[in-house]
Formats: C-alpha cells, sequence, structure tokens
C-alpha cells in the first residue's frame, strides 16, 4: 500500500477534482495506454490496471471520500486502522507516514481522540465472469448479435436478493447495535485513537437474519443457468475484450453485481490475411495481364473489386486499396487492402501455344524490357 501511486496523479489531476474532471481524465488516460493500442507493452499494461483502479475508487463518492481522508488506508479492506500498536514505529517510515496513515495533515492535536472512518463492509459485490466466444471472419467484418448460456449466482427470485424468508424481518444485529462496525480504542504514544473495524458477527450489514430464506439459505443467491445476448461490434480481433457490466454475478444482499467480460476469437478467413485492420490477399494474374495490363478481380469479404492493374507490372507488385480493409470497432473506420500479384506460368502448353510464345520471346529486345538487358541476354554474355 505505500508503493501506491496517488489516484489523482495517476489520472492527472489535482486533489478535489470534480466528477466531470475525472471521467475526462480517465477516458484520456485509458484511451492512453489501452492494450489494443499497446499490444506487447508491459509498462502500458500496468498504466492500464492503475489508471483503472484509480477511477474506481475517485468515481465512487463514497470510496472518493474515504480516500480524501484517509488515502489508501481509507479504501483496502484489509487495512482495518487497527492492529499492534506502535512498538519502535515498526510498521511506518517516520512520522509522516504515521500521520498520513491516519489521514492527518501533520499538525492536528493527538491529545484526544483521532477521528476515524468507519471500515464498514458490507455485503460482497458479486464476482466478474470471463468467458470466450468464438465468431465466423465475416460476422466479425460485419458485426454480429450472440447468444451465450453461463451457471452462475443470480439473486434468488424467492427472497429478491435479501437472504431471509419472505414475511419475516431481519434484526438488528446485537454486537454492533446496526452500525455494521466495532469501535476500539487504541493507545499509542501520541495518546489515544478511536478505531472502527467491520463487525464479525454480520459483515458490517448491521443486521442478522433468524429465518433464512428456504430457497437459497440466507445467501440471497443461487447458481442458475442463464443466456445473455452479447452485440458484438464490427472489427473485433483475436483478444477483443467486451465488457457488460452488472451481467456478472449478483452481490450478497442487494450489493452490486459483478460484470461479465467476453473475449473474441476469430476463425481465419481462407484467402485474406489479418493485420490489425489492415486485410491481404494473393491474387493471380497471367503474363499478357501483367505485360498489357487489365482490370482484375478482387475478391473481399462480402464483395468482389476491380481494379486496373498498370502495363508492365511485375510479380509480387503489391497494389493499395484504401478503405476497403476491416472496421475499426472503436472508431468504425476501415482498414486498406493490400493486393500482391501472382504472376501464373502456364504449364500444360499444346504446339501452337509453344510456337507463339517462343515467337514472342524471339521479337522482344531490350527496349521492350524498359531499355534495360534481359536476363537471358545477360546469361548468354556471361557464358561467351
Amino acid at each position: 500500500m505505500a508503493n501506491k501511486r496517488d489516484y489523482y496523479e495517476i489520472l492527472g489531476l489535482s486533489k478535489g477534482a470534480s466528477d466531470d474532471e475525472i471521467k475526462k481524465a480517465f477516458r484520456k488516460m485509458a484511451l492512453k495506454y489501452h492494450p489494443d493500442r499497446n499490444q506487447g507493452d508491459k509498462a502500458a499494461e500496468e498504466s492500464f490496471k492503475e489508471v483503472n483502479e484509480a477511477y474506481s475508487i475517485l468515481s465512487d463518492p463514497e470510496k472518493k471520500k474515504r480516500y480524501d481522508q484517509f488515502g489508501h488506508a481509507g479504501v483496502d479492506p484489509n487495512a482495518g486502522f487497527g492492529g499492534g500498536g506502535f512498538e519502535g514505529f515498526g510498521g511506518f517510515g517516520g512520522f509522516e507516514d504515521i500521520f498520513s496513515s491516519f489521514g492527518f495533515g501533520g499538525n492536528g492535536g493527538f491529545s484526544g481522540f483521532g477521528g476515524f472512518g468507519a471500515q464498514r463492509r458490507g455485503p460482497s459485490p458479486g464476482r466478474d465472469i470471463k468467458q470466450t466466444i468464438t465468431i465466423d471472419f465475416d460476422e466479425a467484418f460485419h458485426g454480429v448479435e450472440k447468444t451465450i448460456a453461463i451457471t452462475k449466482l443470480t439473486e434468488c427470485e424467492h427472497c429478491h436478493g435479501h437472504g431471509n424468508e419472505p414475511g419475516t424481518e431481519k434484526e438488528t444485529c446485537p454486537n454492533c447495535h446496526g452500525t455494521g462496525v466495532i469501535n476500539r480504542v487504541q493507545q499509542t504514544p501520541f495518546g489515544a485513537f478511536q478505531t472502527q473495524t467491520t463487525c464479525p458477527e454480520c459483515n458490517g450489514t448491521g443486521t442478522i437474519i433468524k429465518e433464512k430464506c428456504s430457497e437459497c439459505g440466507g445467501q440471497g443467491r443461487v447458481q442458475k443457468r442463464v443466456t445473455i445476448k452479447v452485440n458484438i461490434p464490427a472489427g473485433v480481433d483475436n483478444g477483443n475484450i467486451i465488457t457488460l457490466r452488472g451481467q456478472g454475478e449478483a452481490g450478497q444482499q442487494g450489493a452490486p453485481a459483478g460484470n461479465l467480460y467476453i473475449e473474441t476469437r476469430v476463425r481465419p478467413h481462407s484467402i485474406l490475411k489479418r493485420n490489425g485492420d489492415d486485410l491481404y490477399i494473393d491474387v493471380p494474374i497471367t503474363f499478357d495481364q501483367a505485360a498489357l495490363g487489365d482490370e482484375i478481380q478482387v475478391p473481399t469479404v462480402d464483395e468482389k473489386l476491380s481494379y486496373k492493374v498498370p502495363a508492365g507490372t511485375q510479380p509480387e507488385s503489391i497494389f493499395r486499396m484504401r478503405g476497403k480493409g476491416m472496421p475499426n470497432p472503436h472508431s468504425g473506420r476501415r482498414g486498406n487492402l493490400y493486393v500482391k500479384v501472382k504472376l501464373e506460368v502456364p504449364k500444360n502448353l499444346n504446339d501452337k501455344q509453344r510456337e507463339a510464345i517462343a515467337s514472342l520471346g524471339s521479337i522482344l529486345d531490350e527496349e521492350a524490357y524498359s531499355g534495360k538487358k534481359s536476363f537471358t541476354d545477360k546469361l548468354k554474355e556471361w557464358f561467351s
């Protein structure tokens, strides 16, 4: 916790930034470090995690309030502010660390009770779920809606997630008297401090269930097989993540549900190759098409395109067709299609065809090859 960077610093903000400023900063930083734009960059990956963690705290009013007051300790569920006294200041790096750990600026009085925010945990949020979905190349090109089936913890329909049997009431926790926290006084070299920890009897809810739901046993959740529709945008690639917020497992007793993360896998195309948003294809052409130029047909995912090959095209030449590649899943802008021409040499010639090619070869001089000597001529000179 001591090595964590300040959340405001991560987003490039000053403490006390407004909700709108936090949202704008998050969008900017998330776009900058997004894995899709920094593939293989471990530093960017770590920065992206930092940005998400910072936003998850600062976008939540309650967590932001605790963070502003107590720093990282205020939002760390394992911090607890309690523990083992201050013998030799072993757990701290000096006076400043002690002050910051308890949310003081260093000038406050320590003779009385220090103010501490409640570390009330409450019901646990639902877990996130990750699923992988495989689609065809043309589905990735156009976008598609898919239905997936998953087994997850869902809100109990019998008790509506409350955990108690319908018609019964929850009771106030006798251990914390409904506060969800336990107060205790800790003696330190600077005086007495009052700390608060989550009540172990009710897990911070402030209530206990005497008559548990007959369907879920008081958990408020049941295991269930559900179907979910997923809208997959055009242009997704292998490893892209689609986030469905609130579609993960249900939280305990009304706590927020987790998220469902869909990772996409795309089956390869039979003739098209992909690199990012660009597509690549090999198209065969004949000798006469390469020499004289011709309009060739270029197949793509959903149509055939015409392209004018110029006269004198050499084997393995690559031509670019702008905006004929894959759509970008974020901007919708399409990449390019790169066409490599592959010269087809005839194999099964009859006598007439052989004579025609031989005759053509005999009249092709240096001028026909852009004024340069042909490879055959160079060979003749070398042998002579």
